[in-house]
């Protein structure tokens, strides 16, 4: 297997994660670190672990698929830097495991497990990792690692690189039309830094727009957005002002008829994620109930589902998304960032 690691400026995390790859039993690798440009010590730490370095431009996708290029081994496999592994068999089983799939167009991903440095939140984080095992449509990321046969890797044609992310999002979508994928055992640790400088609730707000305006297919704002996804370097407490701000400039540009179109897509994939209300409730009730047990999922998805798949439905939430786009959470947004610009 060849494992791919993208970094840029990761020589604080990256000597962990190759340490666990070290650790690695019942399989061969051959570990390749992409780098994109680091101004600190990754090069020399990916070194002293006996790692490949190549070099791409900065950008996760191309950084992968110069890291694919060099790759030599039948399997490949795609991790973040602040990645861990929690178990010393935990690629060879991921093999074992897409291999008793039966088809050579099947790719792997494992549920997550977050690493915290603050308390609190603890419901946010229970709630992302039980969604990260789930494997439903737009749940899928590149925190999860991505396990794959080389030649199905080859034949989806690698990773898009027309943004500089969302790599991830467009590789899951070629993956579920081309073949299938599959949880491996085992989960695999990520680091909740990015949530944690940030703030949970805007960078899910944040998460949330972007792959609304990714569906949709609005480049515009991404156009005109272009540090919508800062590198972790760069990270701080995340202002949403500037975004929802654009969202209006956009609505006056695109016009009101044009606007009320990419609304009601919106609104249509908004439904098709109805789901993830009942889920939240499975995972709130997991204390009494028990952890995996998903009544109010299963509901949904026997009865409810059909009830709420109509136009009606839809028009009354594209009504209910402006709303909140262009109410409470704009009010919501400026309370916060007022609150934390006034700290010392």
């Amino acid at each position: 297997m060849s494992v791919v690691v993208p970094a840029i400026d990761e020589a604080g995390a990256l000597a962990a994660l190759l340490a666990d790859l070290q650790a690695q039993q019942a399989v061969a690798l051959q570990v390749i670190i992409a780098d994109g440009g680091s101004d600190d010590d990754t090069p020399a730490v990916a070194r002293r672990h006996g790692a490949e370095i190549v070099h791409s431009a900065a950008g996760r996708g191309a950084q992968m698929n110069a890291g694919a290029a060099a790759a030599r081994g039948d399997w490949l496999c795609f991790l973040h830097a602040d990645s861990r592994l929690t178990h010393p068999n935990q690629l060879a089983d991921a093999v074992a495991h897409l291999r008793d799939s039966g088809t050579a167009r099947v790719a792997g991903h494992f549920a997550l497990r977050f690493v915290r440095t603050t308390a609190g939140r603890r419901r946010f984080y229970r709630h992302l990792e039980a969604k990260s095992a789930t494997g439903r449509r737009y749940t899928i990321n590149g925190d999860q690692g991505l396990v794959l046969p080389a030649a199905f890797f080859a034949e989806l044609g690698g990773f898009d690189t027309r943004l500089p992310f969302l790599e991830d999002q467009r590789m899951a979508a070629a993956i579920e039309r081309a073949g299938a994928w599959r949880l491996c055992p085992h989960r695999l640790a990520t680091s909740a830094r990015r949530f944690e400088r940030e703030g949970e609730r805007a960078r899910y707000l944040l998460m949330a727009l972007i792959m609304a305006m990714h569906i949709v297919e609005l480049d515009a704002f991404f156009a005109r957005a272009p540090g919508v996804y800062a590198r972790q370097r760069d990270t701080g407490r995340l202002a949403l002002t500037p975004y929802f701000r654009l969202l209006r400039q956009l609505w006056r540009d695109c016009g009101l008829r044009a606007g009320l179109r990419v609304a009601w897509r919106i609104a249509g994939v908004a439904l098709t994620q109805s789901w993830q209300l009942f889920f939240a409730v499975d995972v709130l009730l997991e204390p009494v109930l028990g952890r995996g047990r998903r009544l109010a999922t299963r509901l949904h998805d026997r009865f409810l589902w059909r009830l709420i798949q109509h136009p009606p439905g839809q028009a009354l939430l594209m009504v209910c998304l402006l709303f909140l786009v262009f109410g409470p959470l704009q009010l919501w947004c400026r309370l916060r960032e007022k609150s934390f610009s006034n700290r010392p």
